[in-house]
């Protein structure tokens, strides 16, 4: 009698981090989130590919609706989408957005947050739109390739631009911190006496966009966690760290951001930080740096100067 070979497993996949209090099912799910290095990406997977997907929608409405149509184009027919969002960041208009894209789902309220669970219909569906809309694009009034939901993707962030009008002319190797789009690597790429500038960014988008923005190849960028990355022997680091995880404000990720620096330096190379005013990271630079400095405070940001 010839043994029968086991089905397949499911073709399962989750995008963003849903909240362990949903107790949803992912132990079968692959991850195809952008902050997650190393992981596949949703808009690369082949049309479908999946039979189920678990999403957490994004706040932002652009990104969400490409994110949505994304999910949509790479089930199968008849295939599962769970789709949910917290009612206040974007799921009190998940039902109408995947309605509007040919998918009217069935829709629950647990823990806070709208639950929009679907069978991908067959045919076709209109999801062009939506994806070119969220698609990477070159931004001519800032000169840079970016894409909507990566960090301030339309404008430079008001901390960067001051912490460009403070920078110093620095030299040797650095690093960039949570270096998003480039913005900051540019600049530093550009100084006479600059020999290399490593960027770390958690954003795969931005990193893909980032490595457009600067082509000079003293400059390379790493999808990485900043915080884990092992860095050392550098001459300067400059970041601009997030202070959001999971839409929380976290003073802790901006801490941890310090201590990686401080890791990453020689002694004697120094740290640029800008930071909203109220988020109070003195006291870690003083018990990781051997002086501190306050050069700039101006618009809600202050820059910071430490030396290792």
């Amino acid at each position: 009698m010839t043994e029968l070979s086991p089905p397949p497993p499911s073709a399962h996949a989750v995008y963003g981090a849903p909240s362990a209090e949903l107790d949803l099912d992912l132990a079968d799910a692959r991850q195809v989130s952008p902050f997650v290095p190393g992981a596949d990406a949703l808009d690369e997977l082949a049309t479908g590919s999946l039979d189920r997907l678990t999403l957490l929608a994004p706040p932002g409405s652009i990104e969400r609706r490409a994110v949505l149509a994304h999910g949509l184009r790479v089930l199968r027919p008849g295939g599962t989408l769970l789709a949910l969002a917290p009612k206040d960041k974007g799921g009190a208009r998940l039902a109408d957005e995947l309605t509007a894209l040919g998918a009217p789902p069935a829709e629950s309220y647990r823990r806070r947050h709208r639950i929009c669970v679907l069978e991908r219909p067959p045919g076709a569906l209109p999801l062009e739109a939506a994806i070119a809309e969220g698609a990477p694009r070159f931004l001519a009034e800032l000169g840079l390739f970016s894409q909507p939901g990566v960090f301030s993707w339309d404008r430079i962030d008001p901390g960067s631009a001051l912490l460009l009008q403070h920078l110093p002319a620095l030299a040797g190797d650095g690093a960039d911190l949570g270096s998003g789009l480039g913005v900051l690597t540019r600049a530093l790429i550009a100084m006479p006496a600059v020999a290399s500038v490593r960027g770390v960014e958690l954003d795969r988008r931005a990193v893909a966009c980032a490595r457009r923005n600067v082509t000079d190849p003293r400059a390379g960028f790493d999808w990485a966690d900043a915080c884990r990355l092992e860095l050392s022997g550098l001459d300067f680091v400059v970041s601009n760290p997030p202070f959001h995880a999971e839409g929380i404000e976290s003073r802790s990720l901006g801490q941890d951001f310090i201590r990686a620096a401080r890791r990453a330096l020689r002694k004697g190379g120094r740290f640029w930080l800008v930071a909203n005013r109220h988020l109070p990271y003195e006291a870690t630079l003083s018990d990781a740096f051997r002086s501190v400095n306050t050069v700039a405070d101006s618009g809600g940001y202050k820059v910071l100067e430490a030396i290792a």
